[in-house]
């Protein structure tokens, strides 16, 4: 880009007014707590219980558990009460909010009034009323052809049904004018009742992972009396905030989410100072204003801080269930957008924006919980003797090692692909970090000897299960460390009282991730509760010689997928090799293991998370999405290549050229321009070669249009093969020509233009055009390029802009045809036409038109241009000849005014 669009965008972050936010306060200035904040768009439990009548509200936590349907009369009562609730917010729509397989979230609004038709003396009239039915409330039907669906739905199979989610409340958000919009979080199916979207597979495996839970518990222990198990999370969402102007001047990160071109800075994570360090005052405020947002909607924000990449951050809420936990990361990313624009900023949540500084992730923290509070990963002070946790562990244990190529097909994307096994990101290969703690633990209850001395903590208090730190500094307090240590480098980690998936992208959501999970532990704990109950035989329960004995068979079984070391290591992937471990390098291979038979007869047969074509569906749709992020990629650098890079290389090479002839040519030394011409020189060539095999390969793939799910499983490998490769071969050349050059990519100085467009809509608001003919003869102001970039610099100016540049335009063009159509007229004999006349030429004719210096109606043309609208013939003919003469009479004012008159 140009210094001046830069030097704008950037003074632009300094002047911009900063959004002013009213923080709730109380009677007495004070500013309220956030528990007093929490909910508070939120029709929760509390709420309803308050809004229904009893035995409605009893009916519908029924329905809630399981014991019963929602009837008509109750689905009728909670929506009027959540109507009535909503309205009285502000509330002028609702929508069914969902989750379709594109990654983002979808909604189609409603509004509450209803006209009913009423019998008068007069005859029939139709009366508006505000209302919402118990129908409305319970389902939708948005067109489920519209949306990625694996062949699962086609444009004449276009009916879908959008359906209610009892288990996550309702709530509003901001909708436009101080209105508000009623949120109804829902589950996406098609008419044969196939899911759709991703909540829907997420809750199945939720039950799924309970109902093997509890079963495998009344084995193990005898006197378990649980209802239900629980799955919580807790999601860390990384991101990177920039300017929302030089956001807008990087066509690459607007259109795929990441740079594609752009070397290292000099400064750029190196010296580790931005990881926790203080927080810019804008991002700061910014955070400040989404975290009052969020509380607003009931999502138990807890922590924020700097992370590890400039301008990156982190924010974490306390742990839920999954399901609401799930719903509040997307609304997350959701909020983070809306208001980060307000402030002028532009949330990253692209997993790998700048190569070459930490990526972002989304850190899925997943436990097992019972209907009691009992959190069953939680190893307490004894994990040795604690056989319902180490059941469990081993049941995630074996999970991993049984299914762990689910997992890694599950965090698969085109741009996980550029995060993974870098800059602090867990590689491709799917392990389990447990700690020394545990590991000493296992290892002994699997050699059947005393373990190894771990002091027992004095404080417990602090920290149960850990061991002592004492700095032998008075003023610092002795302190219990944590069972494990963290290992950054693991992509499946065990924390204390729970594992961390880090592995998961910042962008995608955590749905199928996390039903993933939930599958495969299912899955080891109904093979985990045959063996226990074998090794019971006819005994009334297991004796603890029967749970050991299983326990050191899980222990031995799963061995091969802990490691405690650098998951970066080299020697990591030849050890991983040895084990028997999966090293999937690309996104196709992983998903590819979605077509494994057993991987298959697991998720659709042994604990149902899936139908057949449902998995077959999301096989077909993740190869689709990962070959047409790779042509969007490959289509967008191609462009910026040929579009800015090349021709500005060209052009400084040429300057160096012509420098060394001039310098050869008064016997001047040309050495340091030779010097620097043959080291641009091959780097251009080797661009253009790179680009033009880009090129060649993007249209191989865009011809292809397989039908088949083998067809695309092909065409996916084909495009990671010859385009992911060829966009990074661009890339290479492209940042080392960075270093060689500077890239000018705009002309014109933004600022004149700007003061331009603001001084011209003034005059021409009040009819005053003499400056336009000033203006229309700048080139400067001229060129599309600098128009297009005025608009996203100034986004506010819009609407003037396209107004003057619709004159200019509109009639430049007409101004031609006119000319062709009397030189035929009268038979000129002319040796060029109005085409071949230059831009800067014609330009300077319409200001003289648009100035009125020429009489033709610009407000005629703009609104009909087909028609000739001339003030007087005369005037007319003055300027068609001048158009067709400009080129001889080089646009002198004098030998306008002297143009002989046509009869």
């Amino acid at each position: 880009m140009s210094g001046s669009f830069r030097k704008e965008a950037l003074l632009g972050t300094f002047n911009r007014q900063r959004p002013v936010v009213n923080y709730p306060k109380r009677a007495d200035g004070k500013i309220l707590y956030p528990t007093e904040i929490f909910n508070e768009n939120v029709f929760s439990l509390k709420v309803m219980a308050k809004s229904l009548p009893k035995p409605v509200f009893a009916s519908f936590l029924k329905q809630r558990r399981g014991r019963q349907n929602l009837d008509k009369y109750t689905a009728d009562a909670i929506a009027h009460a959540v109507r009535v609730w909503a309205m009285d917010r502000g509330a002028s729509h609702f929508t069914h909010w969902f989750q379709p397989q594109n990654g983002t979230t979808a909604e189609k609004h409603d509004g509450f009034l209803t006209l009913i038709g009423v019998s008068l003396p007069t005859g029939e009239e139709a009366v508006p009323i505000d209302a919402f039915s118990g129908s409305q409330l319970l389902q939708s039907e948005p067109d489920a052809s519209s949306f990625p669906s694996g062949g699962l739905r086609t444009t004449f199979e276009a009916r879908g049904y959008t359906i209610w989610d009892t288990s996550c409340p309702m709530f509003i958000q901001a909708g436009p004018h101080g209105t508000n919009i009623l949120y109804i979080p829902s589950v996406f199916i098609s008419y044969d009742g196939v899911a759709l979207d991703e909540k829907t597979i997420l809750l199945r495996s939720n039950e799924v992972v309970s109902s093997a839970t509890l079963e495998l518990l009344s084995v193990l222990e005898s006197d378990s009396h649980y209802n239900h198990i629980s799955n919580t999370l807790g999601v860390e969402q990384e991101f990177f905030v920039v300017d929302r102007s030089l956001y807008s001047l990087r066509p690459d990160l607007k259109i795929t989410g990441r740079t594609l071109i752009g070397s290292l800075p000099p400064r750029h994570q190196q010296l580790e100072d931005h990881y926790f360090g203080r927080m810019p005052s804008r991002v700061l405020e910014m955070l400040s204003e989404f975290e009052l947002e969020a509380l607003k909607v009931g999502i138990p924000l807890k922590t924020r801080h700097n992370e590890v990449g400039p301008a990156q951050f982190e924010i974490a809420p306390s742990f839920e269930e999954s399901s609401i936990a799930v719903d509040h990361n997307l609304l997350t990313m959701e909020i983070l957008h809306k208001v980060s624009h307000r402030h002028g900023l532009r949330v990253l949540f692209h997993e790998k924006p700048f190569k070459g500084v930490n990526g972002s992730g989304k850190h899925c923290n997943w436990s097992l919980s019972t209907d009691r509070g009992e959190n069953l990963l939680d190893p307490t002070a004894r994990p040795e003797n604690n056989y319902r946790f180490l059941i469990t562990l081993l049941a995630v244990l074996k999970g991993i090692n049984d299914y762990g190529a689910l997992l890694r097909a599950a965090i698969a994307c085109l741009a996980n692909e550029h995060r993974l096994g870098a800059h602090e990101a867990p590689p491709g290969i799917l392990s389990v970090f447990l700690g020394a703690q545990l590991t000493e633990a296992l290892d002994s209850i699997e050699e059947n000897r005393p373990i190894k001395n771990f002091s027992v903590p004095q404080f417990q208090s602090i920290q149960v299960g850990g061991t002592m730190l004492d700095l032998k500094v008075a003023p610092l307090p002795a302190i219990s460390r944590d069972l494990t240590d963290r290992n950054r480098t693991s992509p499946f980690a065990f924390t204390g009282n729970k594992f961390e998936f880090r592995a998961l992208g910042s962008k995608q959501s955590p749905s199928f991730s996390v039903a993933m999970i939930n599958s495969i532990v299912a899955a080891a704990m109904y093979d985990i509760t045959a063996r226990l109950k074998q090794a019971m035989g006819s005994k009334p329960k297991l004796s603890i010689e029967d749970k050991l004995q299983v326990i050191r068979e899980l222990i031995t079984e799963t061995k091969n997928v802990r490691f405690e070391g650098d998951g970066y290591n080299d020697s990591w992937v030849n050890e991983a090799s040895k084990r028997g471990l999966l090293n999937i390098k690309n996104s196709p291979q992983a998903f590819s293991c979605l077509n494994k038979e057993y991987m298959r007869d697991m998720l659709t047969k042994k604990v149902g998370v899936f139908q057949k074509g449902e998995l077959e569906s999301r096989f077909i749709i993740l190869h689709e999405r990962y070959v047409k992020d790779l042509l969007i990629e490959g289509n967008t650098l191609t462009s910026i290549i040929n579009q800015r890079i090349l021709p500005a290389a060209f052009k400084y090479r040429k300057t160096l050229a012509d420098s060394v002839i001039a310098l050869k040519s008064i016997s001047g030394d040309s050495s340091p321009e030779e010097s620097i011409l043959n080291s641009l020189s091959p780097v251009v060539v080797g661009l253009l070669n790179a680009t033009k095999t880009l090129e060649t390969n993007v249209k191989k793939i865009e011809q292809q249009a397989p039908h088949t799910a083998d067809a695309i499983e092909k065409l996916s490998y084909d495009a990671n093969e010859c385009i992911f490769n060829a966009i990074e071969e661009v890339r290479a050349y492209t940042d080392n020509l960075e270093t060689l050059i500077w890239i000018k990519k705009y002309n014109g100085n933004i600022s004149t233009i700007k003061n331009t467009v603001e001084t011209l809509k003034n005059r021409i608001q009040k009819n005053d055009k003499s400056q336009i003919s000033k203006w229309i003869a700048d080139t400067e102001a001229g060129t599309s390029c600098n128009w297009m970039g005025l608009e996203l610099v100034y986004p506010e100016l819009k609407k003037h802009i396209n107004y003057v540049f619709k004159i200019r335009n509109g009639t430049y063009w007409t101004a031609q045809r006119y000319a062709n159509k009397y030189i035929q007229t009268y038979k000129l004999q002319l040796a060029l036409t109005p085409e071949s006349l230059s831009t800067s030429i014609s330009m300077r004719l319409v200001g003289k038109l648009l100035g009125e210096e020429l009489k033709l109606s610009s407000t005629r043309i703009r609104k009909d241009p087909t028609v000739l609208c001339v003030k007087t013939t005369l005037a007319t003919a003055k300027f068609l000849t001048a158009i067709a003469l400009s080129r001889n009479l080089m646009l002198d004012s004098n030998k306008l005014a002297s143009i002989p008159q046509i009869n």
